[in-house]
């Protein structure tokens, strides 16, 4: 049979914990899962990466995997002669390993030692966890929602081969979930086998680009236009918010880039509160201005004193 390196597969060292191979499985079963994947080798890949987790996620078949010794990703090679005994087929002749595959070898394996002389092919295994993207709009995220997820994921068959089925998901998100953010849905993932539990399903947060707002954290940030009177001369205007539009008072002499903080109208926090709302304002031109309104604004130029320039011949002084 030919030789996979599993821990290859994985990027990991021969002594890696188990920890560390559960986080690298959900990395790269995530990156090349078909659902999310770009790549046209990621649904190879993630074959891959899902056979070499099934191996060494397991104490015993990982012993076993680890008793073959390491070789070249390819190379032929044959299992040492007393591997069988221990681990093959309960020691009843010695087993024929021509025209299988390492992956079968290890799904047919009951991850058990010897026991009376016959494999524990009935011990209970445990599912595996699933990593999904869930890409949701900001309106979902400041109300919350259920999602409906349609995924291809591994499963086995009664010999213990590894297929692909179609599974439906259904996942509720509270309010407040932000990207990056990662909900674990207990027991909703891998399926386990005689009577092992069901693993987990984690859901990795995306929230899609709005219009109008920018999200940090919790906040929330707007642009917020201004005409040139109202800038100078303050106003109330009306700004959207997730929540509805709110009033919002200008004052006298606003400049542009000043942030204006409206409390709790950002994204509800889970553990309790709100997140904030930040106005960035900004100085918005006319397009076409009328013969009226140039006028009066040069009645504005020639009655005003104000420099926004002051500060070059200021600057100008100091440096001669």
């Amino acid at each position: 049979m030919k030789y996979k390196d599993y821990y290859a597969i994985l990027g990991l060292d021969r002594g890696a914990a188990l920890a560390d191979v559960k986080s690298a499985y959900r990395k790269l079963a995530h990156k090349y899962h078909p659902d999310v994947s770009k790549d046209p080798e990621g649904e190879a890949r993630f074959k891959e990466v899902s056979e070499a987790y099934q191996t060494l996620k397991d104490p015993e078949k990982r012993a076993a995997y680890d008793q073959l010794g390491s070789h070249q990703a390819g190379q032929d090679f044959r299992p040492p002669p007393d591997w069988g005994a221990h681990f093959g087929n309960g020691g009843a002749g010695a087993p024929s390993f021509d025209d299988i595959d390492l992956a079968d070898l290890f799904a047919g394996l009951s991850g058990g030692r010897q026991h009376g002389g016959r494999a524990r092919a009935d011990r209970p295994m445990a599912g595996r966890d699933y990593d999904v993207t869930a890409e949701i709009g900001l309106e979902d995220a400041y109300h919350g929602t259920q999602v409906d997820l349609h995924l291809g994921v591994p499963d086995y068959d009664h010999q213990g081969r590894i297929h692909h089925v179609e599974r439906t998901f259904k996942a509720r998100i509270p309010k407040g979930a932000t990207s990056g953010q990662r909900l674990r849905l207990r027991g909703q993932g891998g399926k386990g086998r005689n009577g092992g539990p069901d693993d987990d399903l984690y859901l990795n947060i995306v929230l899609r680009p709005h219009a109008l707002f920018r999200v940090d954290g919790h906040d929330l940030y707007l642009d917020l236009p201004l005409a040139p009177w109202e800038a100078a001369l303050g106003a109330t205007i009306e700004i959207p918010t997730l929540g509805g539009p709110v009033q919002l008072k200008v004052p006298p002499g606003t400049g542009a880039g000043k942030k204006m903080r409206l409390s709790k109208r950002g994204l509800p926090i889970p553990q309790g509160g709100e997140g904030d709302l930040y106005a960035v304002v900004h100085l918005a031109m006319p397009a076409d201005v009328t013969k009226p309104e140039q006028a009066l604004y040069k009645q504005l130029a020639e009655a005003s004193t104000f420099d926004p320039r002051a500060h070059f011949s200021q600057e100008a002084r100091h440096a001669g």
